[in-house]
């Protein structure tokens, strides 16, 4: 008798049928030239400035983050912002005038032991962090968050459709597993959330979760200010059977409004919570090295930004040509 086992993992949702042996997946069909089109037109594209984006959101059967994912070196950005967590999934802390708005934040598990000394490490208090600002509602990203709404009182947002999806979860039945936070804030397309002398723009952005968002701030660099963005809602698991085409259009047109905002706001600094595809990590060792006067690496122009979102594009309309196959 074959059994179904459902089972989660951070951004993932997978069903195995088993009959004393897991059966092995059907093998992936050779790309068509249309598929190959696109693939070949985002990674020209992208250049060498996105070539990694381009290999990442192009290619089937990449690894998603990984729980086990090693620690990173916390690191500031800009004057005020920072990221701390592991090699997968990173959490960015924005400093204002009245308090610690964090985006993201986290696994549960991790937040005691990396994401709240990493911030100690950065000078910064965990006690004073006032908003979590939540990308969408997977526990990789919102896990952390009930730690700080019950321990510090922190303000807690997400997309409504999201808060719904955390509203149907079941209670956690092992020690290390999430505990959804309280509903507190619900954040909408266009909203701005201010804290001090900072504000985040929100961006719906659904398709990989139904309420997913992406965030639009100003940071502090030197003497001037950028416009920064971070599509909280990025991977999308192409790889899932259960990937719907009407979901794969949806999250098509989410990155075409994103271009159009972004472009507006004339955001020119790409960061990333899952620093898997943009070369985070070594524009954070560029940093360790930078001299007065040297550019932030972080920096990477309006141009480049709509370029980067235009790979993502190119990537998609490849996934959506494979699944035309």
């Amino acid at each position: 008798m074959n059994r179904t086992l459902r089972f989660s993992v951070p951004c993932l949702m997978l069903s195995v049928a088993i009959s004393g042996f897991a059966q092995a997946p059907a093998p992936a069909k050779p790309d068509s030239a249309k598929v190959k089109a696109y693939v070949d037109e985002a990674k020209k594209i992208g250049g060498t400035q996105w070539a990694a984006a381009a290999n990442y959101f192009c290619t089937p059967g990449r690894e998603p983050n990984s729980p086990t994912a090693p620690e990173v070196q916390p690191t500031k950005v800009f004057d005020n912002l920072y990221f701390v967590g592991d090699q997968g999934t990173v959490i960015y802390a924005l400093t204002t005038t009245e308090g610690i708005i964090l985006i993201d934040s986290g696994y549960a598990n991790k937040v005691e032991p990396i994401v709240v000394p990493g911030l100690r490490k950065l000078g910064l208090d965990p006690a004073e962090v006032k908003y979590v600002l939540v990308g969408h509602a997977h526990g990789d990203h919102f896990g952390g968050s009930t730690y700080f709404q019950d321990r510090h009182g922190a303000k807690v947002g997400l997309g409504a459709r999201d808060w719904d999806e955390i509203d149907k979860m079941a209670p956690p039945t092992q020690p290390n597993a999430a505990k959804p936070p309280k509903r507190d804030l619900v954040l909408t397309n266009g909203q701005v959330v201010r804290l001090g002398d900072a504000s985040v723009t929100i961006a719906d952005i659904p398709g990989h979760t139904p309420g997913g968002i992406g965030f639009i701030f100003p940071v502090k660099d030197g003497n001037r200010t950028r416009m920064a963005a971070m599509n909280g809602a990025t991977i999308l698991l192409l790889d899932n059977p259960r990937l719907a085409p009407a979901t794969l259009q949806q999250y098509a047109t989410s990155i075409e409004n994103f271009k159009e905002v972004t472009k507006r706001m004339k955001v020119e600094v790409e960061v990333q919570n899952h620093p898997l595809f943009d070369d985070t990590f070594e524009k954070a060792a560029k940093l360790a090295t930078r001299k007065a006067g040297d550019p932030n690496p972080f920096v990477v122009g309006e141009a480049g930004y709509q370029t980067f979102l235009n790979v993502i594009s190119e990537c998609i309309k490849a996934h959506q040509a494979r699944m035309e196959n």
